[in-house]
């Protein structure tokens, strides 16, 4: 059988860009070695009956904010995708029994970081009026290809918009570590360790360079919008995804593995199965797979350029994490207070010295003698993901 484009793997990013192509035309076929589509994004009954889990990803903030659902959103919407809004965002708890979070409430937040420091709490008001018009220069520089004449437009209007020290400062700001950041803007440790808990979720603890982004981003976006999760569970996601790419005229074959990307000359041609199956493809094989997936395995021998193979054999992937996934009778019982109930994600990450010290060890192969815990209580946002009264962890 031939396709214009064969995907390799259904996780959410295989899956847009199939209905992205399969959209403008394209006959796209999507392959995936698994029993079930969606790679990272998994819902399921792994407790008890009636508790949907989501096994991976639980926040689909940015996938709700994304270009791409301002595009295919309203058949997405046709195909079940739902979100369940958190308006409580985040939160950490500290020894003293005090906490601080952030929450769809700019004047909630403002309080809160006062109640710390005045001067944070100032900072906070000023970073909150400035977001409005940062966010979209910012966003637009996230979105784009890099290196790429779209770079140098968005980098001409923001200067025109902004000025040269606004370029400046956004410069510093996508180079800097969360704690050159955090230190340069705050005086209170609680309000460091708060934001500075989201480059964890992405692999930058305190010291690592270029992550003093996501902190501010998800800080500043939270405050904004809320955080979006799926409705009933992550996993609505993949099913309008699959839904919208077969009704586009797509194809996804699952139980499906790849044993090879095959070429001609130095293009790629198709796909060959492990069960001997043979697929082409007419103008392209994308995989949606680690570096070393696709240029060890998937292609033998590697891209045929060097320099290229050289690169993706030295890309090492961040640290590793482990889900405990609980059904309970109730929302844990928070010695900092009950409000914390209310939150997408309490922290345990009570200071940058403490993250950085975890980060560390988990890169030299250790466990580490403080964790940083994530506690995700969806069934704060979302009732619906387990029986009347009961909630998942």
């Amino acid at each position: 059988m031939s396709y214009d484009a064969i995907i390799i793997g259904s996780g959410h990013n295989g899956l847009a860009a199939a209905v992205h192509l399969a959209r403008h035309g394209w006959k796209v076929g999507v392959f995936e070695r698994n029993k079930m589509p969606g790679g990272a994004v998994q819902t399921r009954e792994v407790t008890l009956p009636g508790f949907r889990h989501d096994l991976f990803a639980m926040n689909l903030g940015l996938f709700a904010g994304s270009s791409f659902m301002r595009l295919h959103g309203e058949a997405l919407m046709r195909h079940g995708l739902a979100f369940a809004g958190a308006s409580d965002c985040f939160a950490t708890p500290f020894a003293d029994r005090s906490w601080f979070g952030v929450s769809q409430d700019r004047t909630k937040n403002i309080a809160r970081a006062t109640s710390l420091s005045a001067s944070d709490g100032e900072t906070w008001r000023r970073m909150s009026e400035s977001f409005g018009r940062d966010a979209p220069h910012i966003f637009s520089l996230l979105g784009s290809p890099m290196p790429s004449r779209d770079l140098l437009s968005i980098g001409w209007k923001a200067w025109r918009a902004q000025g040269l020290s606004w370029i400046i400062d956004t410069l510093r700001l996508l180079v800097s570590s969360p704690r050159a950041f955090l230190d340069q803007n705050f005086e209170s440790g609680k309000i460091k360790a708060t934001l500075a808990a989201w480059g964890m979720h992405l692999d930058f603890s305190p010291d690592i360079a270029g992550g003093a982004l996501f902190p501010y981003l998800e800080a500043m976006a939270d405050q904004a919008f809320g955080m979006a999760l799926g409705k009933g569970g992550a996993d609505v996601m993949i099913k309008a995804l699959t839904g919208y790419l077969q009704e586009l005229g797509g194809e996804i074959h699952l139980d499906a593995e790849v044993l090879r990307i095959d070429r001609n000359g130095n293009r790629a041609a198709g796909v060959t199965l492990v069960d001997g199956r043979i697929f082409t493809a007419k103008r392209a094989v994308i995989a949606n797979a680690l570096p070393q997936t696709v240029f060890g395995r998937l292609l033998p021998g590697g891209s045929g350029n060097a320099e290229i193979d050289q690169r993706m054999k030295s890309f090492r992937p961040g640290p590793g994490t482990m889900m405990i996934h609980i059904a309970c009778g109730d929302l844990p019982d928070w010695t900092a207070g009950e409000e914390l109930k209310r939150f997408a994600y309490v922290h345990l990450a009570p200071s940058l010295d403490m993250m950085s010290r975890t980060y560390n060890e988990a890169l030299a192969g250790l466990l580490p003698g403080e964790p940083v815990v994530v506690v995700g209580q969806p069934t704060a946002i979302d009732p619906s993901r387990a029986p009347e009264g009961k909630h998942i962890l």
